[in-house]
């Protein structure tokens, strides 16, 4: 069998076998590409009124526990912190996904929303199914997709290559 042939036959049959996989990651990433601009996705940020923490940490699980949609009773309910000195607060993420921003100066509650990036993100690279879709669907999706782009760049060029060398 010809190269050009089996490339067009591996080129065409690959891009069904993956179809679904990668439409779900081209989706999910043009989410997570906008989601500083949509706050569905992930809340805007609010600037606090200081630039320094001044708050200890036992106040910020005070002010975050104030928000009863996050659900958090004790550290063990908190994901992380992300501390922005340069806007004047934190962020507190909740285990269930909520996230409180908090002035580093007063403490006061500045914004509560739910946060989607996270989901969306496991969504993009597969872990949201399970870990065995993301290794043994997404991954190979991710390689066919990389086999696609190589054997189209093939055909692409090699038609134009060959025009170019008979000219010569």
């Amino acid at each position: 069998m010809k190269f050009n042939l089996l490339n067009r036959k591996i080129h065409s049959w690959v891009s069904i076998i993956v179809a679904v996989p990668i439409i779900v990651i081209i989706a999910s990433g043009l989410l997570l590409q906008v989601k500083k601009q949509v706050a569905w996705i992930q809340p805007a940020e609010v600037k606090g009124s200081g630039k320094s923490p001044e708050i200890s940490l036992q106040k910020i699980l005070e002010s975050a526990k104030t928000v009863p949609e996050a659900k958090i009773e004790t550290w063990d309910d908190v994901n992380r912190l992300d501390v922005r000195p340069s806007k004047g607060m934190v962020k507190v993420r909740a285990e269930n996904d909520w996230e409180i921003q908090i002035d580093l100066s007063n403490g006061e509650v500045l914004q509560s929303a739910y946060r989607r990036s996270d989901i969306i993100e496991s969504i993009h690279d597969g872990s949201f199914f399970h870990d065995y879709v993301k290794l043994w669907l997404f991954l190979p999706a991710g390689i066919c997709l990389l086999a696609l782009w190589l054997t189209g760049i093939y055909m692409f060029f090699q038609p134009r290559w060959a025009r170019w060398r008979r000219s010569k």
